[in-house]
């Protein structure tokens, strides 16, 4: 992820049934800290399936983390 200062602007996203390519479902839209916080929060099988996007890349919210 190429945009990671704190107010970059991202979608975090759920991504139900992620290993059969299944919907995405928007949870936040806005800066990366807060959607940090937002992702921080969530179940631990709800955060396998997160994923950050900026205008430019892409990321799974545990790779973000090191997780």
């Amino acid at each position: 992820m190429r945009t990671t200062y704190e107010s970059a602007t991202v979608r975090l996203y759920h991504l139900s049934d992620a290993q059969e390519g299944g919907a995405a479902t928007t949870l936040f839209y806005g800066p990366l800290n807060e959607a940090l916080l937002i992702a921080e929060g969530q179940p631990a099988d709800v955060q396998d399936s997160l994923f950050l996007a900026t205008d430019n890349d892409v990321v799974a919210y545990l790779d973000l983390i090191g997780g």
